[in-house]
């Protein structure tokens, strides 16, 4: 894996880019790749917040904790980053990728769109499907 430096990798996000939202990855599509491919939901909530809503399916990393942990994080196959705001997994997405890991989007929902894909209908047919 390859280091980059934030200058050059920025450097290189044109309208390209972020027009195709390579960046990004939504709960549907991630829930899809979960099942095809064994996507991991990369978590960066803090513990107390984890605690009020676990994600039990989720790997738990607090955002602080990200650069003494980063290595947990697989590199072959799709991370999602996570948190409630979007803010925080934005951070870590722009971490991780610097630090090499390149299969990294950011899953672009809140806990309302992240349940929907939940729902006993949806779980239901992605059971059926495998």
């Amino acid at each position: 894996m390859e280091t980059l430096n934030f200058d050059d990798w920025l450097a290189g996000l044109d309208l390209s880019f972020w027009g195709t939202a390579q960046h990004k990855v939504t709960s549907a599509q991630f829930f899809e790749r979960q099942q095809s491919e064994g996507a991991v939901l990369l978590d960066v909530r803090s513990p107390q917040e984890a605690d009020q809503l676990a994600l039990p399916f989720a790997l738990h990393i607090p955002i602080n904790e990200l650069p003494s942990r980063w290595q947990e994080v697989p590199v072959d196959r799709l991370v999602a980053t996570f948190c409630s705001s979007v803010t925080r997994a934005v951070v870590a997405w722009v971490y991780l990728y610097l630090h090499g890991v390149s299969n990294v989007r950011i899953l672009d929902a809140r806990y309302n769109e992240l349940t929907e894909e939940l729902i006993p209908g949806k779980v239901f047919k992605r059971m059926k499907s495998q």
